[in-house]
């Protein structure tokens, strides 16, 4: 792996827009990272090269978002997140990621679509439930270790809640770095994680950092308005493709 240069050709990129997707610069950009390494390598071992880098880029985001967080969020979803975690690693052998992207992608373009559509010009933030956070944190966990998608469900939750920018992406930060960490225990157990996947995270490693990093001084210059309207587009587009991918994959 580490001797064939297509590898490094696909896993290069895709790490970079991993990070910039985890600065909070939108969900899109993290859709080619496990299909790019895939060109490569297999894909659940793509999925598993990219699962401690990942880890790594929350280090970075989290000291950068640390004090920025809104903890009333994570008081309801981050024990939800955990337990769809749990329901990934228990029906990990009978849910296919076809029928995972399915379903995330015509909820994400229905939630997309009724703000581009219908309430595009309200900007009242939406107030807190315990309940929809819950749900929506479960199915974020559940996405998240199957397919590595649990961004969308999270901001099903999030996005209306209207918090500045900043504060969006540091809630999610401290959510997913919960969420990753979380799943290495089942990865291992599953036989994902090896010592060859492990040598290639740790040769891209290095990457992780600097391109969160860079992604926050550009989330730093974007306006509220501009920067909501680029996640309902960027929500749009995971919706699409992940629909199109799980069509593409039962049919």
């Amino acid at each position: 792996m580490l001797s064939d240069p297509w590898f490094f050709a696909v896993a290069i990129p895709a790490v970079i827009l991993f990070g910039l997707s985890k600065a909070g610069l939108g969900a899109a950009l993290a859709i080619p990272t496990v299909p790019l390494i895939a060109l490569s390598v297999p894909p659940l071992q793509a999925a598993a090269i990219m699962l401690p880098i990942i880890i790594a880029m929350d280090a970075t985001a989290i000291l950068t978002f640390r004090r920025e967080f809104d903890r009333r969020t994570l008081i309801y979803t981050l024990p939800a997140g955990l337990f769809g975690v749990g329901i990934g690693w228990m029906t990990a052998a009978y849910v296919t990621d076809a029928h995972v992207r399915l379903i995330i992608g015509v909820i994400a373009i229905s939630f997309a679509m009724k703000y581009w559509l219908g309430g595009r010009e309200v900007k009242e933030p939406k107030p807190h439930n315990a309940w929809k956070a819950r749900f929506w944190a479960t199915v974020a966990g559940f996405t998240s270790f199957v397919s590595h998608s649990g961004g969308v469900p999270f901001q099903m939750y999030t996005l209306p809640l209207r918090f500045e920018p900043r504060m969006l992406v540091a809630t999610s930060v401290m959510f997913f770095s919960t969420i990753n960490l979380s799943k290495l225990v089942p990865y291992i157990a599953l036989g994902q994680i090896t010592q060859q996947t492990l040598l290639a995270s740790l040769v891209l490693s290095p990457l992780a950092p600097l391109t969160v990093l860079f992604g926050v001084r550009i989330l730093n210059i974007i306006p509220k308005e501009p920067f909501y309207r680029l996640t309902y587009a960027c929500v749009l587009i995971v919706g699409a493709k992940m629909l199109w991918d799980g069509i593409a994959a039962l049919v």
